[in-house]
């Protein structure tokens, strides 16, 4: 599975200069922990409800920048990456998110929540089930566990 499939692509972002209050207060309005810290284009750092203190938070972002409490180290991903390595660049990184990125263009964000959404729900993409082959007829055709049933009860198998 592709960070593509499990990404939010509607991403909400704040520039460098805009203060940690109006950062703060546009995660509240909109419900979530993460905002992309951009400036003409280019993705200039990462932002948290935990950078900015939390609800109290306020004596902390008084009087501040984005600039001042961002995390500018940014770790990205592209839409191809999969699930597996986005987990695990976040988690090596400690990461709660990773901004997506497609030809220097920010095109979506995941979080760990997205993430946990994915595990909570299970894959929905549906799975081959395995073939299986009896040893004793190996280089045979598979062995068809259907072709032994009856619609008239349960038979035993006679091959011996």
């Amino acid at each position: 599975m592709r960070v593509e499939e499990i990404m939010s692509t509607h991403v909400r972002t704040v520039g460098v200069a805009d203060s940690a209050e109006l950062a703060w207060e546009r995660m509240r309005l909109h419900r979530i922990h993460h905002l992309v810290v951009v400036h003409d284009g280019d993705i200039l750092g990462v932002i948290t409800d935990r950078d900015l203190g939390g609800r109290r938070g306020r004596n902390l972002r008084e009087g501040r920048s984005v600039r001042d409490l961002m995390t500018p180290a940014v770790t990205t991903a592209t839409p191809d990456t999969t699930v597996r390595e986005a987990a695990n660049l976040m988690r090596g990184h400690g990461a709660g998110c990773l901004p997506v990125v497609e030809n220097g263009r920010l095109v979506g964000i995941v979080t760990v929540w997205d993430l946990m959404e994915l595990i909570g729900r299970g894959s929905e993409r549906p799975v081959a089930s395995a073939t299986r082959w009896v040893l004793r007829d190996r280089g045979r055709r598979p062995h068809a566990q259907t072709a032994a049933k009856s619609t008239h009860g349960p038979q035993r198998d006679v091959r011996r």
